[in-house]
């Protein structure tokens, strides 16, 4: 019985500059680079890899896209190690689930799974610096208290989960939560005809969960912390849909990263 020969899996040809930026990502982990550590000129790469310098440029400048090195120029110029800037990650993370279909509800079942361990996990190590920022974030978010736009609060009740993210010293659960925490701020939006009043009662009701949970934190009674924010999330999820909240289909530019200034408290950690 004859039998029939499967067609051959087609493999991607990578250009010469790929390689030779693969070549320098083994390099970087088989030396331990840090950031702050400088690649090889220039010149050193070329002879190493036996490319011309337009090859080694263009390898560069992909790992400058990528977040890994930073690119400096003259004699002595060529790439430097850095630590891929979150936000950058965060956009990568957002553009490819642009292609997802992803909900409010989606959003909201895996941050009523996470934040409440995040929040508890942060207790122990919130400072005096923390405590003042969260405080900040409660007087900017709270209706009663502040006169900015009220669309203005909702994105600094996020900032208030940003800076509780920034205190946890567990960087997949804090990466993860930063992520869910600027896809509400970038792509979360309501419906024109909410009445702001509603827009006004959650607010309030942000407002008096995030004062409970930091009342409990200066406690240091992380158990509560945990409990308050189980409840947070829970209405925070039904507040959104009642409010006509929804996923806005589009691709985050470099200009929606630039524009947002992150929580003192989140930078000096990041």
């Amino acid at each position: 019985m004859a039998t029939t020969k499967s067609a051959p899996l087609a493999i991607k040809q990578l250009k010469r500059s790929d390689l030779v930026a693969q070549e320098i990502k083994r390099l970087i982990t088989e030396k331990n680079l840090s950031p702050g550590d400088r690649l090889p000129r220039e010149s050193e790469l070329q002879a190493q890899f036996q490319v011309s310098k337009g090859t080694i440029r263009e390898a560069l400048k992909s790992l400058e896209v990528q977040g890994l090195v930073t690119i400096s120029t003259g004699p002595s110029g060529g790439g430097t190690i850095v630590e891929v800037p979150l936000d950058r990650t965060l956009q990568f993370m957002q553009n490819y689930l642009f292609f997802k279909e992803v909900t409010i509800d989606d959003i909201y079942t895996v941050r009523q799974m996470l934040e409440p361990e995040l929040a508890a996990g942060a207790v122990p190590h919130l400072t005096d610096a923390d405590f003042e920022a969260l405080e900040h974030s409660i007087a900017c978010c709270d209706p009663t208290q502040s006169h900015d736009d009220l669309l203005i609060q909702r994105r600094e009740d996020v900032n208030f989960h940003d800076i509780l993210a920034a205190a946890n010293p567990n960087p997949f659960l804090r990466f993860t939560c930063e992520l869910i925490n600027e896809m509400i701020r970038q792509l979360i939006v309501f419906g024109n005809r909410t009445p702001q009043a509603e827009h006004r009662r959650f607010g309030e009701a942000n407002a008096q969960f995030h004062r409970d949970i930091v009342r409990a934190a200066r406690a240091r009674d992380a158990d509560k912390v945990r409990a308050l924010m189980e409840d947070h999330m829970q209405d925070a999820a039904s507040s959104v849909k009642r409010m006509k909240g929804r996923i806005q289909g589009r691709l985050i530019l470099d200009a929606d990263s630039l524009r947002r200034p992150r929580p003192a408290a989140a930078r000096k950690r990041a």
